[in-house]
């Protein structure tokens, strides 16, 4: 194979920072927010169905990469973590979700409109909502 057709077949390089399962879960889920949207941190443990301590890691690791922002408030008198994705964050994950789906074929949607599917909405949606 010469090289100009190697090239044309390469995989495009995943971002490492995302690509671990638990950071991925966690940016699928921040995505299905809105713009400026954020999720508490004991919001986001139960939908992820993760410790503190794993979720604290990779949070981590995400605002490093400046991926996400997490703001420590008050709410009354009590304290409260919320966690949102920053606009590079998004751009990112985009990027991410780009890469992967030009490794793959063409999926079947079935009934779930390509919009839907192409955007991981539908799974998405049912992943805030609880639903399996």
């Amino acid at each position: 194979m010469t090289d100009e057709k190697m090239q044309a077949t390469a995989m495009p390089e995943l971002d490492p920072v995302i690509h671990a399962q638990a950071r991925l879960r966690v940016m699928v889920a921040l995505a299905a927010l809105g713009q400026d949207e954020q999720v508490t941190f004991p919001r986001l443990r139960q939908l992820l169905d993760m410790t503190a301590g794993n979720l604290s890691i990779h949070l981590r690791k995400l605002e490093e990469a400046e991926y996400v922002e997490i703001v420590k408030t008050h709410q009354r008198r009590t304290p409260v973590t919320l966690v949102m994705l920053t606009p590079s964050g998004r751009v990112a994950f985009d990027r991410y979700v780009t890469a992967v789906r030009s490794m793959l074929p063409e999926p079947d949607c079935g009934d779930v409109p390509i919009e839907r599917y192409a955007t991981g909405a539908a799974r998405t949606d049912t992943l805030l909502m609880g639903v399996p």
